[in-house]
């Protein structure tokens, strides 16, 4: 599958099965995040693997969707702001853009070996940032549930601008 096949397949699932994901797919999928490009080659990037029940349970604390509590694992995202590049005319902060990539990256992986993802951005930062007890400068960004999707999760058509809407030749 090329990259193209993949970015039309990938959707982001909001039901799984409870069926464990293999430790090698899990590796596999935070390898080519581990790859990612970053501004300046910075990686201020950590994941986060929460497999066990009660890490489980704490981070559902942070997004309480019934949805959600259906996945068997997550990876916390985290961007390290005081080694993220800052570009110099303006100092904007491209640890989002980096962490973007490299969850991008993930999600694209896991469609590729069978397993679906969905970004969550919407949770409770602080709550995460203090129940992964995370030092100051390092922030959860993305929390990415990871599974297989149920068989009664519905894929909804993919609603995308026409190309001649975003593209400017010059």
């Amino acid at each position: 599958m090329n990259i193209l096949e993949l970015a039309q397949k990938r959707h982001s699932v909001r039901s799984y099965t409870s069926q464990p994901v293999e430790q090698e797919k899990l590796d596999y999928l935070l390898e080519t995040a581990r790859l990612a490009p970053s501004a300046v080659n910075l990686q201020p990037w950590s994941f986060i693997v929460l497999q066990s029940e009660e890490a489980k349970r704490d981070i559902q604390e942070c997004y309480d969707r019934d949805w959600f509590k259906t996945a068997p694992l997550y990876i916390v995202v985290c961007g390290n702001h005081h080694i993220s590049w800052k570009r110099a005319s303006d100092n904007k902060d491209h640890c989002d853009i980096d962490i973007a990539i490299a969850t991008e990256h993930i999600a694209l992986a896991a469609e590729e070996v069978g397993l679906g993802t969905c970004w969550v951005c919407n949770f409770d930062a602080a709550k995460c940032h203090k129940l992964l007890q995370l030092p100051e400068g390092i922030e959860p960004i993305v929390i990415l549930p990871i599974g297989y999707a149920s068989k009664d999760f519905i894929v909804q058509e993919k609603k995308r601008k026409p190309s001649e809407d975003i593209i400017l030749y010059l």
